[in-house]
């Protein structure tokens, strides 16, 4: 299978270098390696321009409403178990109108994979300030909502107990590729944050910018340390790699229980004094 075969005969209407477009084609790339069939796929999205990328992948594909996508997408896990289903978005879509249903997803801990695209803008509805855009950039440009600080979206998924959480950039393919394709397999609730650039409502370079405060964890980093997770992604930077992954010999003991002694609660490990630097 190739990743060619993933994709429907529609043409996206994103504007010209949206990091969208290779959230796309690191999708796609991920499920032609899983071998993952159009029949044996879901993808599933909320409102916004990158929920529009269900209708160019070959799959049972649902653009639903906004901020309800992980809910539909939970439904229909659960009522097919055997389609493997992906659930897409932007950071609006997400961390917004549809925030309160991502903590009761990670808890609920059904295996779906959730990619928020985050371009720090509202795209479609042209360029209102998200939940994620910074604070210099909503007083440069007058935005609403200057002195309310952004998200943390990794952080917050984090502490509400999500098994696999990584980042990566829609301008490093390779990278994107293996993360998404490692979310895929996990086998429980997983995370990706992708940071898509936005080429309209941010500045042309914003894509670089994000690129040059990005660095990938290193060989020696210990995904399975929560505390070490929650430290990584505190510092300003973005992180880049698996930042966390629930070992699976905890993920067997823990399926089906609401509790485990030996796995640490997320609201735990915050309360630590954990350095800053």
């Amino acid at each position: 299978m190739k990743p060619k075969d993933l994709r429907t005969e529609l043409l996206p209407v994103w504007c010209t270098g949206c990091g969208d477009f290779g959230v796309l084609k690191g999708l796609t790339q991920a499920l032609s390696d899983l071998e993952i069939a159009p029949e044996k796929l879901a993808v599933i999205s909320g409102i916004g321009c990158s929920s529009r990328l269900p209708g160019y992948v070959k799959a049972y594909s649902f653009n639903t409403i906004h901020g309800r996508a992980l809910p539909i997408a939970s439904g229909l896990k659960t009522a097919r178990p055997e389609l493997t289903t992906v659930v897409v978005g932007g950071d609006g879509d997400g961390f917004s109108i549809g925030l309160g249903h991502l903590p009761h997803a990670i808890r609920r801990d059904i295996n779906l994979t959730y990619i928020v695209m985050d371009n720090g803008i509202y795209g479609l509805t042209k360029g209102q300030a998200s939940p994620t855009t910074e604070l210099e950039s909503k007083r440069t440009r007058g935005l609403a909502g200057g002195d309310e600080q952004p998200l943390n979206p990794v952080l917050l998924v984090l502490s509400a107990g999500c098994g696999f959480v990584a980042r990566t950039h829609a301008g490093n393919m390779p990278h994107m590729r293996e993360m998404m394709k490692q979310a895929i397999e996990y086998p429980g609730f997983s995370f990706v944050h992708v940071l898509a650039g936005c080429v309209t409502y941010q500045p042309r370079n914003y894509s670089d910018q994000l690129l040059q405060r990005s660095y990938e964890l290193p060989a020696e980093y210990d995904k399975s340390d929560l505390g070490a997770a929650i430290t990584a992604v505190r510092d300003g930077r973005f992180a880049l790699g698996v930042i966390y992954k629930r070992p699976l010999e905890e993920v067997a003991a823990t399926a089906g229980a609401t509790a485990d002694e030996d796995w640490t609660p997320p609201d735990a490990v915050l309360k630590q004094d954990l350095p800053t630097e």
